[in-house]
Protein backbone atom coordinates (compact mmCIF):
# COMPACT_ATOMS: atom_id res chain seq x y z
CA UNK A 1 0.00 0.00 0.00
CA UNK A 2 1.21 3.50 -0.83
CA UNK A 3 -0.15 6.51 1.01
CA UNK A 4 0.54 10.11 0.08
CA UNK A 5 0.35 12.78 2.78
CA UNK A 6 0.73 16.44 1.96
CA UNK A 7 0.56 19.78 3.74
CA UNK A 8 -1.22 22.50 1.77
CA UNK A 9 -1.22 26.27 2.29
CA UNK A 10 -2.97 28.73 -0.05
CA UNK A 11 -3.49 25.96 -2.68
CA UNK A 12 0.25 25.24 -2.72
CA UNK A 13 2.07 22.12 -1.64
CA UNK A 14 4.22 22.97 1.39
CA UNK A 15 5.58 19.50 2.14
CA UNK A 16 4.71 15.91 1.32
CA UNK A 17 5.55 12.33 2.23
CA UNK A 18 4.82 9.03 0.51
CA UNK A 19 4.66 6.03 2.82
CA UNK A 20 4.94 2.49 1.47
CA UNK A 21 3.73 -0.30 3.74
CA UNK A 22 4.04 -3.92 2.61
CA UNK A 23 3.38 -5.36 6.06
CA UNK A 24 0.64 -7.85 6.87
CA UNK A 25 -1.20 -5.29 8.99
CA UNK A 26 -4.81 -4.35 8.29
CA UNK A 27 -5.60 -1.45 5.97
CA UNK A 28 -6.66 0.67 8.93
CA UNK A 29 -3.42 0.04 10.81
CA UNK A 30 -1.38 0.92 7.71
CA UNK A 31 -3.22 4.23 7.39
CA UNK A 32 -2.74 5.07 11.07
CA UNK A 33 0.98 4.20 10.85
CA UNK A 34 1.40 6.41 7.77
CA UNK A 35 -0.37 9.30 9.48
CA UNK A 36 1.85 8.82 12.53
CA UNK A 37 4.99 8.92 10.36
CA UNK A 38 3.81 12.09 8.61
CA UNK A 39 3.01 13.82 11.90
CA UNK A 40 6.49 12.95 13.17
CA UNK A 41 8.15 14.24 9.97
CA UNK A 42 6.05 17.42 9.85
CA UNK A 43 6.36 17.93 13.64
CA UNK A 44 2.59 17.87 14.23
CA UNK A 45 0.30 16.49 16.86
CA UNK A 46 -1.92 13.66 15.64
CA UNK A 47 -5.16 14.93 14.17
CA UNK A 48 -8.55 13.76 15.37
CA UNK A 49 -10.65 11.72 12.96
CA UNK A 50 -13.97 13.56 12.83
CA UNK A 51 -17.06 11.84 11.43
CA UNK A 52 -16.68 13.90 8.25
CA UNK A 53 -13.10 12.62 7.80
CA UNK A 54 -14.21 9.01 8.22
CA UNK A 55 -17.05 9.38 5.72
CA UNK A 56 -14.88 11.19 3.16
CA UNK A 57 -12.17 8.54 3.51
CA UNK A 58 -14.67 5.69 3.07
CA UNK A 59 -16.01 7.26 -0.13
CA UNK A 60 -12.81 8.46 -1.79
CA UNK A 61 -9.83 6.82 0.02
CA UNK A 62 -8.80 10.41 0.74
CA UNK A 63 -9.46 12.96 3.49
CA UNK A 64 -8.33 16.39 4.64
CA UNK A 65 -7.48 17.28 8.22
CA UNK A 66 -8.13 20.99 8.79
CA UNK A 67 -7.49 23.12 11.89
CA UNK A 68 -10.65 21.64 13.44
CA UNK A 69 -8.90 18.25 13.65
CA UNK A 70 -5.87 19.53 15.53
CA UNK A 71 -5.72 20.59 19.16
CA UNK A 72 -2.85 23.05 18.69
CA UNK A 73 -2.82 25.83 16.07
CA UNK A 74 -1.38 24.88 12.67
CA UNK A 75 0.35 27.03 10.04
CA UNK A 76 -1.16 25.32 7.00
CA UNK A 77 -4.66 25.03 5.53
CA UNK A 78 -4.94 21.23 5.67
CA UNK A 79 -3.12 17.92 5.83
CA UNK A 80 -4.37 15.59 3.10
CA UNK A 81 -4.10 11.81 3.32
CA UNK A 82 -4.70 9.80 0.14
CA UNK A 83 -4.31 6.11 -0.64
CA UNK A 84 -2.61 6.00 -4.05
CA UNK A 85 -2.03 2.25 -4.34
CA UNK A 86 -3.74 -0.65 -2.60
CA UNK A 87 -2.20 -4.06 -1.94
Amino acid sequence: MRIWLKLMKDTRLVSDLTVEDDSEETRTHKIFHALEQACYKFDLGKPLWLDSNVEEFKRHAKTRFTQDCFIEPVTFDYLELQVIEED
